[in-house]
């Protein structure tokens, strides 16, 4: 598994937690999604061979977050 931290712009509730964490969760291969609203960062523990990095950034990016 591999594990990346991505800071992400623009959440800053609970709804927003629940969307990316549910989103990012249900990928096929993700094993883990962790969302920390004060440092602005995504934790996520995945498989690289079911899911690419570029797919993660995706789904939190069409949830209407901005992936740096």
């Amino acid at each position: 598994m591999e594990k990346v931290t991505l800071n992400v712009q623009g959440m800053s509730c609970d709804h927003c937690v629940k969307a990316v964490e549910g989103s990012v969760g249900a990928l096929n291969g993700v094993g883990s999604v962790k969302v920390n609203l004060k440092a602005a960062t995504v934790d996520v523990e995945y498989n690289q061979q079911k899911v690419s990095l570029d797919e993660i950034k995706e789904t939190i990016d069409d949830q209407g977050y901005d992936v740096k």
